[in-house]
């Protein structure tokens, strides 16, 4: 699967199909997400030199509704370093949703008193860098180095500024003027540097009672506009220039509701704009699982903290009012603003560290979309859509220059990491939207509000959606017939297969088992789960091959055989409990496996001579796996290879892969450019692998030994990964390449058409045809995320010249 994404829900029904695989991240592991006591401030700068507040404190919140007793719990505090903490003891209860100040050592300096604190400690903090924990016991925190988080009793922490002793990353380093308070409604991703801002020192304890270094000059139960306009809190960069400041009675015209999911809320814009082309009139107002009792047309009053929300690691930031919001509607049934037509520039960003440049609107796309942040647009022509709509979450991708980069069926080509297709264009409705696939026309007048989020960076939220014009798109499926000494040999992810699956989506699978695919001999299969999915307690996928193997049959299709080895449980990624693994499906009528014993979910296959001076080679375990125990196959899948016979005697080796997902990537509209690639390195890893074992293959056979590697390798044919498992090419031949360049993709991510799946072969296979079956990834209505591959090894073709049905480039699928 492609990189999974992690979402800030809008809507009840959770995350879509195409996010069930788990992501995999090298960003160091945190503790268990706290669901209940969070710390959601942190203050050490009190008493110093401009300080308001006469002391440092530390403030916890409840995010449940109902109160929670912390007796017996503590926080404690270390230096950055981390190697002592100091240790403040807790007693009483937290009311439901609200917080708990503790209050730590006095400065000299201040003029400000906290609101009575509900503990009190002598700990004096960092005004720049520290490490805050809150545990469940009240027992010093020992040995524990930069790995607190995950600490026995640990229930939350957050290291700040210059540590390393953090959840994931460290939150903003402080001065004696500015606190950290956890963003939004107190979500906790267990990543420091998302979950918390730094802004003007504001505190709460039990009772309710609130101070805030800047003070309170304005009441936000009178309704007078305040001083601040929505220009002022978005400025003329990517980050507000008054973050973390609580703002009152800020002015503007409801635009758009969202009232489902935990993120609610609603778009605010000011119909009088200022004369800055930088500063958005636009924001939204984040109230969380509260439904907002405001319309579009209202005009109103709100009041809240200024917040950059960070959906995700190395994304961009959306500013926004959170906090305790407070909102007070003047008017209704007001004109909205009119909507901004959308124009693109041509190129989509700079480089470098976004948040620092200065905004070019007028040249970049990215800043484009920053300086229109939670402002009303429209697609006022008539777009094509690059993407199938996704109608759980009525979810859609077009494109403004449908001539760049194209393929022949209507999407957007992605070949190189320098050029993502700019002309694309996110829009997810508020409506819902009907099924359509790649290819289809959407008409102008959509409309709505510019907004950003982890999927797709930026996107228009829709109240209007222009009518879908279904724009002709057939599946695909293998042409012409084989031939009696041909060797067909396909690959397919077929998405988190379990024997719960409805039969309908056994039917589906099994039809372009045989009617699209034409019953290959071999098929490899990817996200096989399972019996029981997602539960625990059985790693084995019998019943579920058997229900797939009944469904070819009922299809038309012959009765296959299988292979596989079961993985250990939860140690191979995917869905949790899901323990997916790569199976052969094979026709013993077309082709036999040859089968050894000793393999294992633990034990590495390796390549055997017959005879120390011969070369013909033999597996030592058939199937087997490739070095399970090496560290790159950590929460991934292990190589499964098998040694098939076909035409006679002929030896085949198979290797069918799915290497870890693309999870931990930081996405196309990150804050710095170019995105951070994470997870290649493990990949490259795992690539290494696989080419090692090839190339003992080779050595061992004099390089008589026919290769295939195929699966999902969840890389392009451009990355460094599949440079590393062909070997520059040397090694192992990328067939995907032989395609015209615009046909290179078996996969749909963000708009872009692009190949995560591979076949790849070693130069001795010299007669084949090769082609990516279209039957998925460009339709709506979809059995699997991914398109399947399926290379023909042809009979005949051991003489030169090559017979021409022989030469690679040959035709192998056709439209229905």
């Amino acid at each position: 699967m492609a990189k999974p994404r992690a979402r800030r829900l809008i809507t009840a029904a959770g995350l879509s199909s195409l996010m069930l695989a788990a992501s995999l991240s090298t960003l160091p592991a945190a503790n268990a997400l706290s669901t209940d006591v969070v710390i959601s401030g942190v203050y050490g700068g009190g008493g110093n030199s401009g300080a308001a507040f006469k002391n440092d404190y530390i403030e916890l919140a409840n995010r449940t509704g109902s109160p929670i007793d912390v007796s017996g719990w503590s926080v404690q505090y270390a230096s950055a370093a981390g190697v002592v903490f100091q240790m403040t003891n807790l007693s009483g209860s937290i009311p439901a949703n609200g917080r708990y100040l503790i209050r730590q050592a006095q400065g000299a300096g201040g003029t400000l008193d906290l609101p009575t604190p509900d503990a009190t400690g002598t700990i004096p903090m960092s005004g720049t860098s520290g490490v805050v924990a809150l545990v469940t016991a009240q027992i010093p925190l020992v040995g524990c180095g930069t790995s607190c988080a995950t600490a026995p009793n640990v229930k939350d922490l957050v290291g700040y500024g210059a540590t390393a002793n953090v959840e994931t990353l460290a939150a903003p380093g402080l001065s004696n003027t500015t606190a950290n308070a956890r963003s939004g409604a107190l979500v906790d991703t267990d990543n420091n540097s998302v979950d918390f801002t730094s802004g003007v020192p504001k505190a709460t304890n039990t009772a309710g009672v609130t101070v805030s270094a800047a003070g309170d000059p304005e009441d936000p139960e009178d309704p007078t506009p305040g001083t601040t306009r929505i220009h002022d809190i978005q400025g003329s960069g990517r980050i507000s220039p008054i973050v973390g400041t609580n703002v009152t009675n800020v002015p503007g015209i409801v635009t758009a509701v969202r009232i489902t999911g935990s993120s609610r809320g609603y778009w605010m814009q000011d119909p009088s704009v200022d004369a800055d082309p930088l500063t958005s009139e636009g924001i939204f107002v984040f109230t969380g699982t509260t439904t907002p009792a405001v319309v579009a047309g209202d005009s109103v009053l709100a009041s809240g903290r200024v917040t950059e929300y960070r959906p995700a690691t190395g994304s961009q930031s959306l500013t926004e009012l959170g906090g305790t919001i407070n909102t007070i509607k003047l008017t209704g049934g007001n004109a909205l603003p009119a909507p901004v037509p959308v124009s693109l520039p041509a190129v989509y960003t700079k480089t470098g560290a976004l948040e620092a440049q200065p905004l070019e609107p007028s040249s970049y796309v990215l800043d484009y979309f920053e300086v229109h942040e939670g402002m009303r647009m429209t697609v006022a022509q008539s777009t094509k859509l690059v993407s199938p709509v996704n109608t759980e979450f009525g979810e859609l991708w077009v494109t403004f220059t449908p001539s760049h980069n194209p393929t022949p069926r209507g999407g957007h080509i992605y070949l190189d990491y320098a050029d993502n297709n700019a002309g694309r264009f996110f829009i997810q409705s508020l409506l819902g939207a009907p099924a359509a696939n790649v290819g289809s026309t959407l008409a102008a007048g959509t409309t709505g509000v510019m907004d950003y989020q982890s999927f797709g960076g930026y996107t228009l939220q829709a109240t209007e959606l222009g009518a879908i014009t279904e724009g002709g798109l057939k599946r695909q499926k293998v042409t012409p017939a084989k031939k009696a000494g041909d060797l067909s040999i396909a690959t397919y992810n077929v998405e988190n297969l379990t024997v719960a699956d409805s039969a309908a989506k056994y039917q589906r699978l099994a039809e372009a088992v045989v009617t699209n695919l034409g019953t290959p001999d071999i098929l490899a299969l990817e996200e096989i789960q399972d019996n029981n999915g997602t539960g625990t307690g059985v790693v084995a996928a019998d019943q579920t091959m058997a229900k797939f193997i009944a469904a070819i049959v009922a299809a038309g299709g012959p009765t296959y055989d299988w292979r596989s080895i079961d993985p250990n449980e939860g140690t191979d990624g995917g869905a949790p409990g899901g323990n997916i693994r790569q199976v052969f499906l094979f026709n013993p009528a077309r082709t036999t496996f040859v089968d050894r014993p000793g393999g294992d979910a633990n034990t590495a296959v390796t390549v055997l001579r017959e005879r120390p001076t011969s070369n013909q080679v033999y597996l030592s375990a058939s199937p087997g796996r490739i070095n399970p125990g090496s560290s790159v196959w950590a929460s991934s899948r292990k190589p499964l290879v098998g040694e098939f016979l076909y035409d006679g005697n002929k030896q085949l080796f198979v290797v069918a892969n799915h290497f870890n997902s693309k999870g931990g990537d930081h996405p196309h509209s990150a804050a710095i450019q170019p995105p951070n690639r994470t997870s290649e390195v493990q990949r490259i890893g795992q690539a290494t692998e696989v080419r090692n074992f090839i190339a003992d293959l080779a050595a061992k056979s004099g390089g008589t030994a026919r290769a295939v590697v195929l699966g999902d390798i969840n890389d392009y044919q451009f990355s460094p990964t599949l440079a590393t498992l062909t070997d520059n090419g040397s090694l192992l031949k990328a067939l995907i390449n032989d395609l015209p360049a615009g046909e290179r993709y078996s996969y749909i991510f963000d708009g872009n058409s692009q190949t995560l799946d591979h076949i790849l072969i070693s130069p001795n296979i010299k007669g084949y045809s090769y082609g990516v079956v279209h039957i998925n990834a460009e339709f709506s209505d979809q059995a699997s995320d991914h398109d399947p591959q399926i290379l023909r090894i042809l009979t005949g073709c051991g003489s030169e010249p090559l017979p021409e049905r022989c030469r690679p480039g040959s035709p192998v699928v056709d439209v229905e």
